[in-house]
C-alpha cells in the first residue's frame, strides 16, 4: 500500500507539472498574439489619381503644377493622368516636360495623346464651347474615371491650391464629392446652392454666408464644380458618369452639370467644404474674350494668392520670365521698410508676375527715429493737428511715413523725373491692372491733360458728395477730401508743388496733406498754413488697388498707427483708426461687387 501510495502521489506530482506546463503553453500564444499586433506597420494612405487637362494653359502651368507638388501627400500614393485639349499655345510641350520629370515620383503618369488639331471645327475661338468640345472633355473625364485607384481629384488647370493639406482634408470628410472651396476677388466660387429649371446658377441666400466663411462647415449642394474630389471606394460611384450623359439629361451640353445631373439621378449628394482656406481659382471669361485676356485674369489670380501664400512655380519645368516694362512711366518707386521682408518679398512678386519693373525704396522708419533728428530736420507739428478718429497726435510711423514719400518727391525732381508711379507695399492689385493703368496713361496723355496727381487707390471720406469726371477722358474723377497714398502718379510739376509748400516743419499725415494741396480739406484751420493749394489732383475711377488688409482683419498691421507720439519717444500709441472704417470698407467693397457684374 506504501508502493501504492508513493506511486499515486508521483502521478499526482507529474499531472499538476503537466497541467502547469499545458495552461503556460495556452497562454503564450495570447501574449505571441498581443505582441505581434503592436508590431504591425501604419496602413497606407488611400490611393489618389490626379486629373489634369490643359488647353491654352502655358500662363498657368508653372504654378499649378507648382502647387501639385507641393501637396502635403505621399507622392508614391499619387498616379497623375494627363491630357492636353486642342491648344494653340505650348500647354502641350510644357505638360510633356513636367510629365517626364516627375515620373519617378509619383507611382505612375499617364499621358494622353493630344488631338493634331489646335481647335475644333465648329469653335469660334480659343474660349468658346462648342458642343464638340463638351463632349471632347467628358470623354476624356470619363476615361479617368475608370483608371483603379481609390479617389480622383479633378483640378482645372488654372486653380492654385494653395494650402497643401487640401487632399488630405477632403479625403478626412468621408464624402463621395467633395470640393474644397475655391476664392477669387469677386464673390465667384466652385460651388452653387441653386439651379434654374434651365440647369443654371441659381443665387440663393445660402451662397453669400458660404463663400465670405459666416458659415463653416461642409455643405450639401446641388453642383460642385472646378476642383473636386470623388471617392471611387463607394459603390454608388461606379453609376457616376460624364459621358454619356444621362439618359433623361434634359439640359445644354455642358460637362460639369451633365455631372451633377448624373450625381442627382444616382443619389450622390455634392458637397463643399470651406473650414479651412484652400485655394484661387479665376473668374471665368466670356467666350468672346482672348487668350490674352485670360493670362491677365490668372495673372490677377496669381497676386491674389501672393497676398498670403508663397507661390513658387514648378520646379521641374522651364519657366520663362516675363518681360517687365514701366509702362510709360520714368520710375515706378515701390516703399517699403528694411525690416518689412514680408512685404517686400510679396510685393516684388507681386509686380514680376504683373510684368512691372519697380525700383525699391527704403521707407524711413519713424520707429527708429529720435527726437534728436526731427529738430535736425527741422520736423514740426500742424499746430492745432489731431487725428479725426482717436483725436490723437502726429506718430512718429506717420512721420516716417510722410518723409518716405517726401524724399521720392526730392528725387523726381532732382532726377527731372517727368512722371512717375508711387507704390506702398500693401497694396492688392485690381484685376487688368496693367492694361487699365496703360490704358488711362495713354488717354491722359491723348487729351494732353495737365495734371499734378493721380491716385489710383485711395479712401474716399465724402461718399455722399459726387464727384465729377474729367471731361474727354474716361475712369477719371475729379477727387474730393480723401485718405491713403497707397498709390499714384505724380508729374515733375506736381512734385515741385508739394516740395516748394515746404511741409515738413508744419507736418500732419501724408494723406492729409494731399488734399490740403488740391484744396479738399475740410479743416479750414488747417489750410491757412498752405498757401499754394493749387496741386491738379485726379483720380482713377474705379480704384486700381486696394489694402491688402482692413483694420480688424487677421493680418492687419500698421507701422504709422503703431508707434510713439511724434515729441515723446517714452509714450507708445497703439491707435487704429476707428474700426467703423473697416466695417465701411467692407460695404463699400460689397457695393463695388455689386456693380462689377461678378456675383
Amino acid at each position: 500500500m506504501a508502493l501504492d501510495f508513493k506511486g499515486f502521489s508521483f502521478y499526482l506530482v507529474l499531472s499538476a507539472g503537466w497541467l502547469f506546463l499545458l495552461s503556460s503553453a495556452e497562454e503564450k500564444p495570447a501574449d505571441c498574439l498581443h505582441q505581434a499586433a503592436q508590431l504591425e506597420s501604419s496602413l497606407l494612405k488611400p490611393t489618389v489619381l490626379i486629373s489634369i487637362l490643359a488647353r491654352n494653359a502655358q500662363h498657368s502651368l508653372p504654378y499649378f503644377l507648382g502647387c501639385i507638388e507641393r501637396l502635403d501627400y505621399p507622392k508614391d500614393r499619387i498616379a497623375i493622368w494627363a491630357a492636353s485639349d486642342h491648344s494653340v499655345d505650348n500647354s502641350t510641350a510644357m505638360l510633356q516636360e513636367w510629365l517626364r520629370r516627375v515620373q519617378h515620383l509619383y507611382h505612375s503618369v499617364e499621358w494622353r495623346p493630344t488631338e493634331q488639331s489646335s481647335c475644333y471645327v465648329d469653335e469660334e475661338g480659343p474660349k468658346h464651347w462648342p458642343n464638340s468640345r463638351f463632349t471632347h472633355v467628358m470623354k476624356l473625364k470619363q476615361t479617368a474615371k475608370r483608371l483603379w485607384t481609390d479617389y480622383i481629384l479633378f483640378v482645372d488647370s488654372d486653380n492654385l491650391l494653395t494650402n497643401h493639406h487640401v487632399l488630405t482634408d477632403m479625403i478626412a470628410e468621408n464624402l463621395t464629392i467633395v470640393a474644397p472651396m475655391l476664392e477669387s476677388k469677386s464673390l465667384y466660387s466652385n460651388f452653387w446652392c441653386g439651379i434654374t429649371p434651365q440647369g443654371y446658377y441659381r443665387r440663393t441666400p445660402e451662397y453669400i454666408p458660404i463663400r465670405k466663411w459666416k458659415w463653416q462647415g461642409c455643405f450639401a449642394l446641388p453642383m460642385v464644380h472646378s476642383t473636386y474630389l470623388l471617392d471611387l471606394r463607394r459603390a454608388a460611384s461606379q453609376a457616376l458618369a460624364f459621358y454619356p450623359p444621362h439618359p433623361e439629361y434634359p439640359y445644354d451640353l455642358d460637362d460639369i452639370m451633365v455631372f451633377a445631373f448624373s450625381a442627382k439621378k444616382t443619389g450622390v449628394q455634392m458637397y463643399v467644404c470651406n473650414r479651412n482656406h484652400y485655394g484661387y481659382l479665376p473668374v471665368p471669361l466670356r467666350q468672346n474674350q482672348t487668350l490674352e485676356e485670360e493670362e491677365e485674369s490668372f495673372t490677377h489670380t496669381l497676386t491674389e494668392a501672393l497676398i498670403d501664400y508663397t507661390m513658387e512655380p514648378s520646379q521641374y519645368m522651364h519657366t520663362r520670365l516675363r518681360e517687365t516694362r514701366k509702362m510709360g512711366f520714368d520710375e515706378i518707386f515701390l516703399i517699403n521698410l528694411k525690416r518689412r521682408s514680408d512685404r517686400r518679398d510679396r510685393m516684388l512678386s507681386s509686380l514680376a508676375v504683373l510684368g512691372i519693373n519697380a525700383t525699391l525704396v527704403e521707407a524711413v522708419d519713424g520707429k527708429a527715429l529720435k527726437s534728436s533728428q526731427l529738430r535736425a530736420l527741422g520736423i514740426d507739428m500742424l499746430p492745432g493737428y489731431k487725428d479725426p478718429y482717436s483725436d490723437r497726435v502726429l506718430t512718429r510711423g506717420e512721420i516716417g511715413c510722410f518723409l518716405s514719400h517726401f524724399n521720392i518727391w526730392k528725387q523726381v525732381v532732382q532726377q527731372e523725373l517727368q512722371q512717375v508711379l508711387a507704390l506702398e507695399d500693401d497694396v492688392r492689385f485690381e484685376p487688368r491692372f496693367y492694361s487699365r493703368m496703360a490704358t488711362i496713361m495713354g488717354n491722359v496723355l491723348r487729351v494732353q491733360l495737365d495734371w499734378d496727381l493721380l491716385y489710383i487707390g485711395r479712401k474716399r471720406l465724402q461718399v455722399k458728395e459726387p464727384e465729377n469726371w474729367v471731361k474727354g477722358v474716361s475712369n477719371l474723377v475729379h477727387p474730393g477730401y480723401s485718405y491713403w497714398t497707397l498709390g499714384y502718379a505724380l508729374s515733375l510739376n506736381g512734385a515741385k508743388k508739394l516740395l516748394r509748400a515746404k511741409p515738413l516743419n508744419k507736418m500732419l499725415p501724408v494723406d492729409e496733406f494731399l488734399p490740403l494741396m488740391f484744396n479738399k480739406h475740410p479743416k479750414d484751420e488747417y489750410m491757412q498754413y498752405f498757401e499754394d493749394r493749387d496741386l491738379k489732383a485726379f483720380s482713377v475711377e474705379p480704384l486700381l488697388v486696394f489694402p491688402t488688409h482692413y483694420t480688424g482683419e487677421p493680418g492687419y498691421f500698421s507701422d504709422t498707427e503703431t508707434s510713439t507720439i511724434w515729441d515723446d519717444e517714452a509714450t507708445e500709441t497703439d491707435w487704429d483708426r476707428d474700426k467703423t472704417k473697416h466695417s465701411c470698407e467692407e460695404q463699400s467693397e460689397d457695393v463695388r461687387l455689386q456693380t462689377s457684374g461678378l456675383w
